[in-house]
């Protein structure tokens, strides 16, 4: 119970502490958009180069040293991000708060995916991720005004400490099993699950990343509007366990559906507010259908489970690094009816390669 709590907790102060700075964006970039997309897409960078290497180690070394070190990055990042809020140091503050998240999110999963309740586990797992993402926006969004553009930054920053105090007292001696993954095999035979986890988890950060600039909407405005698409993920997320979600079906769905909702949110503030809302719903509720069904199905393979969540998180932090980067250049030289048409036409185009995934169990478990 202790270590369910930790993670919960954990995962919810790392991935607030992530979006904490998504509302006021354009104050940290000085209104720039590709730099406004670099700095949000350093965290996901940071975490890209780091979650691979934590999985792998996770099934070497035990889990609990990685998270507590995870969660420590984290507080020191956003301490650096409060005592110096411009443009460069925040850029690198958001690397390390990237290698602290990349670190814990790894290591967690991997843990998450070795129990006998996985399904269950990673359903709430993924809610509380996504809990963390919502209440990061509004915490932001409403602390502006009172405490400056820090506020949520201070908020979360506290309560990562809090998470980080809590793993202090967990058992550091519960070793994983010397798992060796073979991972370029396991990479030749999902590829084309990973490429849909860099697809549609990123493109949930290109219109994370576009939209305070595109629409120039208030903090506490765009924090709800972007926390709507994290909601709905909490809410598929927590559903989708109780389901029969066979990878293949539910990713082509996700897909397409995605795509359009990506080019609906392009027309959907001159067109209405509920629109607005709507379109975020879809692109966050899909992706919470997909994200359970990729995980339930890893889950069920047999493979080292550090190794297969490394992988599942560098294909997600792949995305949320690599798309919202290349839609803010797309946006800064093409205009923004360009990035969001490039990326709904990506998104749409997995329904076309995940045909490609066989996605069979059971898969032996490599030497």
């Amino acid at each position: 119970m202790k270590q369910r709590l930790t993670l919960l907790l954990g995962v919810f102060s790392v991935m607030a502490l992530s979006n904490a700075i998504v509302p006021v964006l354009p104050a940290f970039a000085e209104a720039e958009v590709w730099l406004q997309s670099a700095i949000y897409s350093a965290y996901f960078f940071g975490a890209f180069v780091t979650v691979l290497p934590a999985g792998v180690l996770s099934d070497r070394i035990g889990r609990m040293p990685l998270i507590k070190t995870g969660l420590l990055c984290t507080f020191v990042s956003g301490v650096l991000i409060i005592l110096f809020p411009t443009a460069i140091p925040v850029f690198l503050a958001r690397l390390l708060e990237g290698f602290g998240g990349g670190l814990f999110v790894a290591s967690a999963l991997s843990w998450v995916n070795s129990r006998p309740d996985h399904k269950r586990l990673s359903g709430y797992f993924i809610g509380a991720l996504n809990l963390g993402l919502v209440v990061g926006l509004l915490g932001t969004g409403w602390l502006e005004h009172s405490i400056g553009i820090t506020g949520g930054v201070v908020l979360f920053t506290a309560v990562s400490l809090v998470a980080f105090l809590m793993s202090l007292v967990l058992n550091g001696n519960h070793v994983a099993p010397q798992l060796h993954a073979n991972v370029p095999h396991i990479v030749k035979d999902y590829f084309w699950l990973y490429l849909s986890t860099v697809v549609l988890v990123g493109v949930t950060g290109v219109v994370t990343a576009l939209y305070p600039e595109f629409t120039g909407e208030s903090a506490a405005v765009l924090s709800v509007q972007i926390g709507t698409m994290h909601t709905a993920t909490i809410v598929t997320s927590l559903i989708a366990p109780s389901l029969v979600n066979r990878p293949v079906p539910t990713i082509r769905i996700a897909a397409i559906v995605m795509g359009t909702a990506v080019m609906g949110s392009f027309f959907a503030p001159s067109t209405s507010t509920i629109a607005v809302f709507l379109m975020f719903a879809a692109i966050g509720g899909l992706s919470g259908f997909a994200i359970n069904a990729q995980l339930v199905f890893l889950a069920e393979t047999r493979l080292p489970q550090g190794a297969a969540m490394g992988l599942f998180n560098t294909s997600s932090y792949a995305g949320l690094a690599l798309m919202p980067f290349f839609a803010g250049l797309i946006a800064q030289f093409a205009g923004f009816w360009a990035a969001f048409a490039v990326n709904a036409a990506v998104t749409a185009g997995i329904a076309l390669t995940i045909g490609r995934c066989a996605c069979r169990l059971p898969v032996p478990e490599s030497p």
